[in-house]
């Protein structure tokens, strides 16, 4: 199949990998020239421009930071609509609010374009992986054809709903993905701060209820200071306020969620947005006195 894919970050090159090795045609475009010429390397073929990809595409798939990026890429000057053929389909793996999705499903359907919003998670381990969770929103048809590119980076597929409702569940699923954080973070501030053997509570911790994949994952890197990004704060804030604006309109109170996104917004005011968001333990510290860091 011909694939393009835009948006080569932490998450996109691995997928975009997935689907060279897949057997797939596959073309790229990254503002970072190096992203690209790293998957050249491996059987892609570079892009110029989001057109060009359009044009040599039967399916792209689009992976950025928010909407204002994905709809530059597709309507903007030389965008994907430029020169994607009708029938088309476009795949948004962008975490982007539910409205933006539904409002870029519309925009495509006006040239014969289907859409279908499929955000993930698992988190650039699970990209590596090729096990990403695939949440989509659509219509049926196009939800089928998406699966069928899209088992090359996934584990798990799930159709959800119509257009924008991948986004609805992705935000619940950084909502719990934050509370986790926070409270692991805050587990293992008491526990190095009470002097029992960290290795040992962990282990036990993992066996029993407690156990969870932000657990297994995050706590070691709490643990090790090993902040280096595999998802940053700042696009963590920014999915955190994508779930308060739908628990608004939905009249429902999250005041878990809205807690800990001031705590995030503390750290990126102190400097640390650019921090993986296992980071998150540092607010906490800060707030029992100081973190390991500041000293």
């Amino acid at each position: 199949m011909n694939i393009g894919f835009i948006g080569l970050g932490v998450m996109g090159e691995p997928m975009a990998g997935h689907l060279v090795d897949a057997g797939h045609e596959v073309v790229v475009f990254n503002r970072s020239r190096a992203k690209v010429e790293a998957l050249e390397a491996r059987g892609a073929v570079g892009g110029t421009s989001p057109g060009h990809v359009g044009e040599k595409a039967d399916v792209v798939i689009t992976m950025l930071p928010d909407s204002p990026e994905v709809e530059e890429v597709l309507f903007g000057d030389a965008g994907v609509v430029s020169t994607l053929r009708p029938g088309s389909l476009v795949i948004d793996c962008s975490t982007i609010s539910p409205e933006a999705a539904v409002a870029i499903a519309a925009r495509l359907a006006e040239h014969d374009i289907a859409f279908v919003d499929a955000p993930v998670s698992g988190g650039d381990v699970g990209a590596k992986a090729g096990t990403l969770a695939v949440m989509m929103g659509g219509d049926a048809d196009a939800v089928r054809r998406a699966g069928e590119v899209l088992m090359a980076v996934a584990a798990t597929l799930m159709h959800v709903g119509p257009a924008g409702s991948g986004q609805l569940v992705k935000a619940a699923n950084q909502m719990l993905v934050a509370g986790n954080l926070a409270l692991v973070g805050e587990a293992v501030t008491l526990l190095q701060r009470t002097g029992v053997d960290i290795d040992a509570a962990l282990a036990v911790l993992g066996g029993g209820l407690a156990a969870s994949k932000v657990l297994e994952v995050k706590a070691p890197k709490m643990l090790a200071r090993d902040f280096t990004p595999g998802f940053r704060l700042d696009l963590h804030h920014k999915d955190l306020k994508i779930a308060l604006a739908a628990a608004e309109r939905a009249q429902i109170a999250v005041p878990l969620t809205g807690v800990i996104t001031q705590l995030v917004q503390a750290l990126r005011s102190a400097g640390d947005g650019g921090l993986d968001h296992s980071a998150l333990i540092k607010a906490l510290e800060r707030l029992s006195g100081a973190s390991p860091d500041d000293r």
